[in-house]
């Protein structure tokens, strides 16, 4: 049986932001259930983001390890950052991000796989991209600051990522769905089924 998720929108009857930060805000609306109530709904209302699974000639994935301060740890991390600038493709902010956190260019790139990380409580998209025949970019290294001066970079192989990530060692989002996702591409239908690096994106459509 093929199964795919559906757009579907219940009626808000109110809506309000309580909370709005420099790219992130609070939402708070009262939704109508199937039987007629209504319920207060929560969430953080997002931009979106994108995450570059980098994997080099030798099938290492390029990895940062960076401070998180909700959760205070220090997390092996992918590349990756916020749809932040107005009107920029998925792709562009990810090239940029590859750039600006790895100082890495990629010749080849592909969907991976998109994702709500945490639907119940954020309207937050991802998608994570596969990057592949890398080389180091051109130009000066990007001036990083705050948490990203600290961060740590690492060519790990794609079998130890997944070992780390099944054995709970690993627990950033992206990086361990994105690693998962690779995995089950080069031991199924192939890297060549992959979606283009173009392909649409509802949840955050192009230029929107």
């Amino acid at each position: 049986m093929a199964i795919t998720d559906s757009p579907q929108s219940w009626d808000v009857t109110a809506s309000e932001t309580p909370f709005q930060g420099a790219k992130t805000g609070v939402r708070s609306e009262r939704v109508v259930m199937p039987d007629g109530t209504t319920a207060r709904r929560d969430y953080q209302v997002h931009p979106g983001s994108v995450a570059i699974l980098a994997l080099d000639d030798e099938e290492r994935v390029l990895v940062l390890k960076q401070y998180r301060h909700p959760v205070r740890e220090k997390l092996w991390e992918v590349p990756a950052g916020l749809l932040d600038v107005e009107g920029e493709h998925p792709l562009s902010a990810a090239q940029r991000e590859l750039y600006e956190e790895a100082h890495v260019k990629a010749e080849d790139w592909r969907v991976l796989v998109d994702v709500y990380p945490t639907p119940g409580g954020s309207d937050e998209a991802v998608r994570i991209f596969l990057a592949r025949r890398l080389s180091v970019a051109n130009g000066e290294r990007f001036e990083v600051s705050e948490e990203e001066a600290e961060m740590e970079q690492a060519r790990v192989s794609l079998a130890e990522v997944v070992r780390g990530a099944l054995a709970g060692e690993l627990h950033n989002n992206a990086l361990v769905v994105g690693v998962l996702a690779l995995h089950a591409a080069l031991t199924g239908y192939g890297l060549d089924t992959l979606r283009p690096a173009e392909a649409e994106w509802p949840a955050r459509p192009f230029g929107a």
